[in-house]
């Protein structure tokens, strides 16, 4: 038997004002397109803005509905559209924040498990890392180099 320890890497920004003036833009395009969220259930907002290698940038927000669980979380809302749209563009940076209409989210709010995996399948599929920064309402805002700080024993299609 052998252990394996796995350790993960993230940069952290005290706040918004900190970040990169082209991150601090972008970030800035996830909080207007969160507050657009459909969100009348878990009132949790999450909005995402991904900077593509053409240049454009594509926005997500959350889309609930009644008959759960067929809402669509922010991040792949944003990823989908990008591959719709872009199908040959790379993702290069990712911003999202979250906010709750109950209670402050203060504390860096990273992607949920299904879009981990699904950030996971784009960066694998474009051979180049996704920087990925996140954030609640206000506060920290931590960068990720690559989705594998997120998820380091991602499942790909090398296992099928």
């Amino acid at each position: 038997m052998k252990q394996v320890n796995i350790n993960a890497s993230f940069t952290v920004y005290q706040s918004e004002e900190e970040l990169p003036q082209d991150i601090q833009s972008l970030m800035e395009q996830a909080v207007a397109i969160r507050k657009k969220a459909y969100a009348p259930y878990s009132r949790f907002r999450v909005g995402t803005a991904l900077l593509l290698d053409n240049g454009k940038i594509v926005l997500g927000s959350n889309q609930e509905n009644a008959a759960y669980p067929s809402g669509l979380c922010a991040e792949r809302v944003a990823i989908f559209q990008s591959g719709a749209i872009y199908p040959e563009a790379k993702i290069i940076k990712m911003a999202i924040t979250a906010a709750s209409d109950t209670n402050k989210t203060t504390s860096p709010i990273p992607p949920c498990g299904a879009c981990r995996q699904s950030i996971s399948e784009y960066e694998f599929k474009q051979n180049t890392p996704i920087e990925i920064y996140f954030m609640g309402e206000t506060g920290e805002v931590y960068k990720s180099d690559s989705i594998k700080n997120l998820l380091p024993l991602s499942f790909d299609k090398n296992f099928l």
